[in-house]
């Protein structure tokens, strides 16, 4: 009896990522059809135990510009789509998606945060991240409020040590006239 291997999925205006968790697959095998229709099998585990799945796909793929990645902890297909056009879901008909059918968060973005190209933030330099504004943001960190802040602190300290002082005199002028 074969078992289900956890899916993720995510999508972007042209593609579709898939990422089956399956850690230690061996003698893997993932098809995909021009119509959308996606297959994989593998063994994994201690007791070599089958791994298969079919997936029907919202509509037509670009079966020759896909891509796949086979890797220790899970395979990736990067599942270009015919037409560039945001799916509703992933898996055709209106039934429930299957339990193991997840949606990755990771990869996920909507559709109105789309924008041309995937965004890649892993080569970006963020050594210069402090230094965003240049000398315009330096002129406002100068006139903070933190220097208000400092003043009115030692202003209430003087106004606590003229309080002390006048308390002191008073008990002084007690004292004397008694």
């Amino acid at each position: 009896m074969s078992r289900y291997p956890e899916v993720k999925w995510a999508q972007r205006l042209d593609k579709v990522y898939i990422t089956v968790q399956l850690p230690d697959a061996k003698d893997v095998k993932v098809n995909l059809e021009p119509d959308g229709i996606f297959t994989f099998s593998a063994t994994a585990g201690a007791g070599d135990n089958t791994y298969e799945l079919k997936m029907d796909l919202y509509d037509k793929v670009d079966k020759d510009a896909s891509k796949i990645n086979i890797g220790v902890r899970s395979i990736f297909i990067v599942v270009e789509k015919a037409e560039k056009q945001w799916w509703k879901k992933l898996l055709r008909g209106d039934g429930k998606a299957p339990h193991y059918l997840k949606v990755d968060w990771d990869k996920w973005v909507d559709e109105d945060d789309d924008g041309p190209g995937d965004l890649d933030m892993g080569g970006m330099d963020f050594s210069n991240f402090n230094n965003m504004g240049g000398d315009a943001m330096d002129d406002d960190f100068e006139d903070s409020d933190d220097e208000e802040q400092s003043e009115k602190t030692e202003g209430s300290q003087k106004t606590g040590n003229e309080k002390a002082e006048a308390s002191s005199e008073v008990k002084t002028e007690t004292a004397a006239s008694t």
